[in-house]
């Protein structure tokens, strides 16, 4: 059995993903200790628990500590079950990180997958569907990933209730393939949604112009779009599209936060990666490890690697023989490459 130190590295919910997603994958048993002790509230809170639910559920696990503010769980994989599935978080709490946890494990099992996912799908601490069908899931079809998704209704934090479905066909035999991202390619276009709900629709108004005007875009790539959801909620989107990916970056509107300031995060990523010509942003990078390790090889440029990717990093070489190798390049860029992908 594998012993996972969940207070190594950041110390947060993704060791925990990441060991139950390679853990479905490899089929290896593990056991984590210190779950979240880098966090003010450690243990297992609701949307990791839905977490630890769903892989249990798809697979027939066992599993022991699966309870709130457990702080230790052992989970041992079974055989991955294809069929229609419904996961809710119950609060605010990321689905879309619930939905990464298990993907691996749907992307090279046998069968067909259609699963609905409830809880949050637009929050500042995980990524929001947008980015996962626009750039994650981007990539994933490059790899031969079969993934239809959409979203059925919006959940901001703090007050949850959205819902989005996503069908899966396994690989099966076949498995992934390997993907080399050093390169954006030819660029296609650009677009900025900044989408409110149940808040004044004048300051999605005013983030696109602030927005256009500090990238000195087209004002009409800018749009402001109003939206239904549980409760309010204020995210700027905006999409950088070429020829080999397409990013989505993002600005979370917060109380007590100004619509300037909002948008000006946004925008800060924005030229960061196209100033220092980057292909994969700090983001993506952390989540694509996981499918490069089921791929058995990949390579990307990105800038430099954060505490959550090298934290990743040594969790994965729990669970495989995979070297990952993080090359500084210059012009503050980096290389991360597996074994089996372009040097």
């Amino acid at each position: 059995m594998i012993l996972i130190d969940g207070s190594f590295g950041e110390g947060g919910g993704q060791i925990l993903r990441t060991s139950l997603g390679l853990s479905l994958f490899t089929g290896q048993a593990f056991k984590i200790e210190n779950i979240r002790a880098g966090r003010k509230k450690p243990g297992l809170l609701r949307q990791h628990l839905t977490a630890v639910k769903a892989a249990q559920e798809i697979s027939l696990a066992r599993v022991n500590g699966a309870e709130m503010k457990s702080r230790e769980l052992v989970f041992s994989p079974g055989k991955i079950k294809p069929g229609n599935y419904r996961f809710a978080v119950g609060t605010a709490g990321s689905a879309t990180l619930v939905l990464q946890t298990i993907l691996p494990a749907l992307l090279t099992g046998e069968g067909e997958w259609d699963i609905t996912f409830e809880g949050g799908t637009h929050n500042p601490f995980a990524p929001p569907f947008d980015f996962l069908k626009e750039t994650f899931f981007g990539v994933l079809e490059k790899m031969g990933a079969v993934i239809q998704s959409s979203l059925v209704s919006y959940g901001f934090y703090p007050a949850g209730g959205g819902k989005f479905r996503v069908k899966v066909k396994g690989s099966g035999s076949s498995g992934l393939k390997k993907i080399s991202l050093e390169k954006r390619g030819k660029h296609i276009e650009n677009s900025v949604s900044c989408i409110v709900s149940k808040i004044p629709f004048d300051i999605a108004v005013d983030e696109a112009a602030i927005i256009a005007g500090q990238l000195e875009w087209d004002q009409q790539w800018c749009k402001p779009v109003q939206v239904k959801s549980h409760g309010p909620g204020n995210i700027i989107m905006i999409k950088i599209k070429s020829e080999n990916i397409t990013m989505v970056f993002t600005g979370f509107g917060q109380r007590g936060i100004s619509r300037e300031k909002v948008a000006e995060t946004a925008v800060k990523q924005v030229k960061y990666y196209l100033e220092n010509d980057l292909v994969v942003d700090t983001y993506l990078a952390d989540q694509l490890l996981v499918p490069m390790t089921v791929a058995g090889g990949g390579s990307f440029i990105t800038g430099k690697p954060s505490l959550h990717t090298r934290t990743n990093i040594e969790v994965i070489r729990k669970f495989t023989d995979r070297e990952i190798q993080c090359r500084d390049i210059g012009n503050r860029q980096y290389r991360i490459t597996m074994p089996g992908s372009k040097q």
